[in-house]
């Protein structure tokens, strides 16, 4: 532990550009990644399940129990 506490999320969305045959995604925090086009594409797909799913959990559709 760090003494500082459970990390938070971010809630400010990361930035794609293209750029000569990359894409770039500008992240909060400084944080930049350049991967293919067929990486940023896999990316983008595992994100968006994830997205759905973390949803879900908040909503409570999951069937699992939060636990404190």
């Amino acid at each position: 532990m760090n003494g500082q506490g459970p990390i938070q999320p971010c809630s400010t969305a990361g930035v794609a550009s293209a750029e000569k045959g990359h894409v770039v995604l500008d992240g909060p925090g400084g944080v930049a990644i350049t991967m293919t086009a067929e990486a940023a594409a896999r990316t983008a797909a595992s994100l968006i399940a994830a997205a759905h799913e973390a949803k879900s959990f908040v909503s409570g559709e999951s069937g699992e129990e939060s636990s404190p």
